[in-house]
């Protein structure tokens, strides 16, 4: 009965991507394929039964994960820093100390979003918060439509791939690594994006000043040092939350979970002193990181399911042979993980990535003697491009939520197209030096 099983596994993982593009719900789609071929598979005689007994086991060693565990804290940070509107602060604070140069309130939104991204991790809190505040005085003063876009989406998306992100806290769950180190190995790359996302805002305001104009000096707010008081107050205190979440994974003193149940408390902690936590915002921040966590373990059990059958069905055998065996070995393996990965991100979540695909690139990786902790930074980086990518996106989808209508989609698309350029060259130039990343 060998020859089912050489068919069998190629159809699964086919039949699972086809009802995944078709939009059916990826949890029950994993899940409910994986059902169906074992049940054709053990009336084939090609599958042994007894191995769906381990599922219970499985389930409850992935819902008592500690690493896990991170996710609703650094979700429930974000939320409470946007709801107790950080953000915001930050945003009018740093526009307005900009906003003198050409291209100031692009660098403005840039510096946010590397801050809140640092801060939060949250990549929907951050676009929705710099799209509702600073997309109207962009507009205002004579900001191009697109490159206000597409600035706002791209430095939304920063929290993919700056620490604490809740990306690399599942791709170190899915790799076996250590989320710290996959933070420490992210922080280089992902400053360096920040910084070309700047250059990119300070050389279209040099070339074509009249897509990026400076405010005019009377809206621009205080100078001297009522400025420099203003800009203390604003930037210490989610420079603090920055300095204890990440300093204390990177100095080994707390776990990536403790460092975020550190963060949660602080961002709760730094609403009180500012008179903004009251029972809507607790509320609305619990129900908000609920229904993501939610999401997250239902994606959970379904891929669990799914690998078990995948596997039992020699499926990760048949995947690792066929990675294993490309042209150009490891540049080769690399290439067509990047291509596939970034292709899927055209339609389907982050989180649906890494739960089917990074789990069938992981034995051809370690077979190819691949260092797992860059492999999850470059994961990262290009599931980053995910974000982006039209016209799906997820990002592009926050943003359009608050965007005024007069600014149209395909201005939108526009936008963000020379950003999705800047990652490429940011992902190919990881992938070239590889000393980039922090081991």
């Amino acid at each position: 009965m060998s020859m089912p099983n050489e068919w069998l596994a190629p159809v699964m993982f086919a039949v699972t991507m086809l009802l995944i593009f078709s939009g059916f719900p990826v949890a029950f789609t994993l899940g409910g394929t994986a059902l169906v071929f074992a049940g054709v598979a053990m009336a084939m005689g090609s599958f042994d039964g007894y191995l769906l007994m381990a599922l219970p086991e499985r389930v409850f060693g992935f819902m008592s994960n500690y690493v896990l565990l991170a996710i609703p804290f650094f979700i429930l940070m974000g939320t409470v820093l946007e709801k107790g509107r950080l953000a915001e602060d930050l945003l009018k604070t740093i526009g307005a100390l900009f906003g003198r140069m050409r291209g100031g309130l692009g660098l403005a939104v840039v510096l946010v979003g590397t801050l809140l991204a640092a801060a939060t991790g949250v990549i929907g809190a951050s676009v929705v918060a710099m799209g509702m505040i600073s997309l109207p005085v962009m507009m205002q003063y004579g900001y191009s439509r697109s490159f206000s876009a597409g600035i706002i989406a791209a430095s939304g998306t920063l929290g993919q791939i700056i620490p604490p992100s809740i990306v690399l806290v599942v791709l170190g769950d899915q790799l076996g690594v250590s989320v710290g180190d996959l933070f420490l190995g992210a922080l280089l790359p992902g400053l360096v994006l920040a910084g070309a996302y700047a250059v990119y805002a300070g050389v279209i305001a040099w070339l074509r000043p009249n897509l990026a104009p400076a405010l005019p000096p009377e809206e621009c707010g205080e100078r001297g040092m009522a400025m420099f008081v203003r800009v203390l107050k604003t930037l210490v205190p989610p420079l603090a939350l920055i300095l204890i979440v990440l300093g204390s994974i990177f100095a080994g003193v707390a776990t990536p979970t403790e460092a975020g149940a550190l963060g949660a408390v602080g961002a709760i902690v730094l609403a009180a002193i500012q008179r903004r936590l009251t029972r809507p915002m607790v509320m609305e921040s619990a129900m908000a990181t609920v229904r993501l966590t939610s999401m997250v373990m239902m994606l959970l059990i379904g891929s669990t399911v799914f690998s078990l059958v995948f596997r039992g069905l020699h499926g990760d055998l048949w995947m690792e042979d066929m990675l294993t065996t490309l042209p150009g070995g490891r540049i080769g393996f690399l290439l067509t993980a990047n291509i596939v990965v970034f292709g899927l991100g055209f339609f389907i979540d982050f989180f649906e990535i890494c739960f089917i695909i990074v789990p069938l690139l992981l034995p051809a990786a370690r077979a190819l003697d691949i260092n797992l902790v860059w492999f999850g930074v470059m994961l990262g980086m290009n599931l980053q491009i995910s974000f982006l990518t039209p016209p799906f996106g997820f990002a592009l989808f926050y943003l359009r939520g608050v965007m005024p209508p007069e600014i149209k989609t395909a201005e939108m698309y526009r936008g963000v197209i020379p950003f999705i350029g800047i990652q490429v060259i940011a992902l190919t130039v990881m992938i070239l030096f590889p000393g980039l990343v922090a081991r």
